[in-house]
């Protein structure tokens, strides 16, 4: 595959390294300060977009222009969500988008989910989240820890909402955002009791993970119609 990446920092760096030794070919790399125009995409399979938040939208708006899939992995974007999504849908587009790539976090969502509603009839059990991420990120919580909250929210009754940093309320589930250099994401779920603690961890060792998952999803969406998410890369089959 031929593949522009739109983000060219950490991240793009290893998409770059893995994207090539799995045979594909990078013909457009850009950044936060790259103007580019549907036309820089005319010879482009597919689109890796890992930017930043405020320019996530320009990305993918401007390869909806050029008719190129795009994966998606860049976070706090999400209230043009729907706006992406309706334009996706009537233009017949294609975009695949994810929280977090990483095979392992996909997977740590599947486990979060289903302990999630086991815990649900006890109670006695607290719940928080704790995300820890490097100095350079920008949004906080992270994707992975909202898509985490959202995921307990939905299935215990006790919790209706979740809050940053700060919780008021019991009914809230509180995500602690922390930031320290040359750590590439942490998550974790804590059940708390008076007579015990459970939790459920994910340690990213490196960036690898979440490299190799976006070029397997680059893969997936090749020639593909419509909206994806990395749910529909790992457990379609």
């Amino acid at each position: 595959m031929k593949i522009a990446l739109l983000g060219y920092g950490k991240m793009g760096k290893v998409i770059e390294k893995i994207a090539i030794e799995r045979g594909h070919q990078i013909v457009l790399k850009t950044n936060s300060a790259t103007l580019f125009s549907p036309d820089d995409l005319y010879d482009t399979d597919v689109a890796i977009e890992f930017s930043t938040p405020k320019n996530a939208v320009y990305n993918i708006m401007t390869c909806f222009e050029a008719k190129v899939p795009v994966v998606v992995g860049t976070t706090g974007w999400y209230n043009d969500f729907e706006m992406i999504r309706n334009r996706c849908e009537k233009e017949n587009q294609t975009l695949l988008y994810a929280t977090n790539f990483s095979i392992g976090v996909n997977l740590f969502f599947e486990m979060n989910k289903k302990m999630a509603q086991l815990m649900n009839s006890y109670p006695n059990y607290d719940v928080r989240i704790e995300e820890i991420h490097h100095t350079e990120k920008v949004d906080a919580p992270s994707g992975t820890a909202i898509t985490t909250a959202e995921q307990i929210v939905a299935q215990i009754d006790r919790k209706d909402s979740w809050k940053n940093n700060v919780r008021t309320e019991k009914n809230e589930l509180l995500i602690t955002s922390k930031r320290i250099d040359a750590v590439p994401g942490t998550h974790i779920v804590t059940y708390d009791s008076s007579i015990d603690t459970i939790e459920l961890k994910h340690v990213a060792k490196n960036r690898n993970g979440f490299g190799m998952g976006a070029v397997i999803s680059a893969e997936f969406i090749l020639n593909k119609k419509g909206l994806y998410t990395m749910k529909d890369v790992l457990f379609s089959n």
